[in-house]
């Protein structure tokens, strides 16, 4: 059973909980967050070293944790993720470096890779809203001229959107031919979709996987090791 202790660190995981959830919830609703909230959790963390009581040994391991940090920014560059994610990521090292109540091994990554499993969510949700929807003899494809292939890889990617919100198109017109487009979009450049009845992909904010990565990581550990261990 976990035995939470209010010293230093179990502080440091209570503010970046407070961090993710406040960003993760603005950016739900306005899809973008100011940097303020970056700026001041930041300076937080930066206040906090000095009250380390071990302070060598402390920014030694922030430092480490850090290293998220270059892959981060290389991620937001290439368009996996915003800005805010990567800010968020490179907080959360400095804020609750090694965050967890498990006591069991984690590394710089554990939130992002967490965050990234997590992101395999949707496509469960979309599957099972296209099955649903061919169960009800609904033609998903109407209109389409494509490959059952590609069909096929529709069904995990997307869902046929009536009025999409806060999603983007998985849909081009190819020779007065609407077909399939699964083509990689940068996090930050693609806009919204605002077409009727046409097919999309979620575009549910990373922020919200790396608040849940943060969470299992903090309350389980890193899924990938403990599978790992569960299965040698």
């Amino acid at each position: 059973m976990l035995e939470l202790h209010f010293d230093l660190s179990t502080v440091r995981i209570l503010l970046a909980f407070c961090m993710l959830f406040v960003a993760s919830a603005v950016d739900m609703k306005k899809r973008e967050v100011n940097d303020i909230l970056w700026i001041v959790f930041g300076a937080v963390a930066a206040v906090l070293i000095f009250f380390e009581p071990d302070l060598w040994p402390g920014i030694k391991i922030i430092g480490f944790s850090m290293i998220i940090a270059p892959v981060a920014l290389a991620a937001w560059r290439l368009g996996v993720f915003g800005g805010a994610d990567a800010l968020a990521l490179i907080v959360l090292a400095a804020l609750a470096p090694h965050g967890t109540f498990t006591g069991k091994e984690i590394t710089p990554f554990t939130t992002l890779t967490n965050g990234a499993l997590l992101s395999i969510t949707p496509i469960i949700a979309n599957v099972i809203r296209n099955l649903l929807a061919i169960s009800k003899h609904e033609d998903i494809f109407e209109g389409f001229s494509e490959s059952r292939l590609n069909k096929v890889v529709a069904l995990f990617v997307g869902y046929r959107a009536k009025n999409p919100k806060y999603s983007f198109s998985i849909e081009k017109i190819e020779n007065n031919t609407k077909k399939l487009d699964f083509s990689l979009r940068h996090a930050e450049k693609t806009t919204f979709c605002d077409a009727t009845n046409t097919w999309v992909t979620p575009g549910i904010p990373y922020l919200v996987y790396i608040t849940g990565g943060f969470l299992i990581q903090v309350f389980y550990g890193d899924i990938i090791f403990n599978l790992l261990r569960v299965g040698s």
